[in-house]
């Protein structure tokens, strides 16, 4: 797996782990990806193929294997990265289902980020996405 697929596969996971992967959520997916240096050079094809393998690496090994896939290829940089990216699309719709809230907690403890630094990440994203009305 290669550091963009890697990048990709834990954002795939982010919008996936649900168990369904819509087309808003697909959408965003791609809107997070699309202007970061990996990608800059991706035809719509060549991204196209690049989701095709993704997901049937998810189909085939599940969130579990795609992530356990994807965070070696990743350095401490690129995992916080992708890490924010993961929650930003989780916390986006300010609606966070159980598999979620599960899928980052399961990040922050797999993530090789030093001293609580993955927590850090997630907790600064919840407060991005926050609704100031929220109680």
């Amino acid at each position: 797996m290669t550091t963009a697929e890697a990048f990709a596969a834990i954002a795939l996971a982010a919008v996936a782990c649900d168990g369904k992967l819509g087309r808003d959520e697909a959408h965003a997916l791609r809107l997070q990806l699309e202007y970061r240096s990996l990608y800059n050079d991706c035809s719509e094809a060549s991204m196209g193929e690049l989701f095709d393998r993704l997901l049937l690496l998810l189909r085939d090994q599940g969130i579990q294997g795609l992530i356990a896939s994807a965070l070696p290829q990743l350095n401490q940089t690129q995992q916080q990265s992708a890490l924010a990216v993961a929650a930003h699309l989780v916390h986006a719709d300010r609606r966070v289902t159980q598999e979620e809230t599960e899928l980052l907690n399961q990040l922050t403890r797999q993530m090789s980020l030093p001293n609580n630094e993955a927590c850090m990440v997630v907790r600064a994203i919840e407060a991005l996405n926050r609704d100031m009305l929220d109680s």
